[in-house]
């Protein structure tokens, strides 16, 4: 289990670490004004997507899953702290659609919004990240 639980986290880090830095790609994407800048942020945003994002949120469902089959339903249906674990990551995983939604309309160069908007935007995963952390870690309820 221990061997699982280490993947997981490994897994977890890439993933926040593509989650963090593709919003901000967007934030310099959005701000860029040249040809050469735009053709050039879109090969990255892509690499990143593709290449780190996908199978980190991929590889850390697959660990994440193999975790909780070591426990029983009965377990899993009082660990509270889990179940808000978990619509966390849901909403992770949905923020992750919709960076693949933003990641298309840049390379349709359709994006309609500004820089300061990605600013914001950048922010959701950090505040899943702190709230993720606290539940696994304290389990208050």
């Amino acid at each position: 289990m221990l061997w699982v639980k280490a993947f997981h986290i490994i897994f977890v880090v890439t993933w926040f670490a593509a989650l963090f830095y593709l919003p901000r790609l967007f934030v310099y994407h959005a701000e860029c004004c040249d040809e050469a800048g735009n053709a050039r942020f879109k090969v990255m945003e892509r690499k990143l997507y593709r290449g780190i994002m996908m199978p980190s949120a991929i590889l850390t469902f697959i660990f994440g899953a193999w975790l909780l089959s070591y426990y029983s339903l009965e377990q899993i249906s009082s660990m509270h702290w889990l179940h808000a674990k978990l619509l966390l990551v849901v909403m992770l995983y949905a923020y992750h659609g919709y960076c693949g939604k933003l990641l298309k309309q840049f390379a349709n160069d359709k994006n309609t919004r500004s820089h300061v908007f990605y600013r914001w935007f950048n922010e959701f995963p950090v505040l899943i990240l702190i709230a993720v952390v606290i539940l696994v870690v304290v389990k208050p309820f």
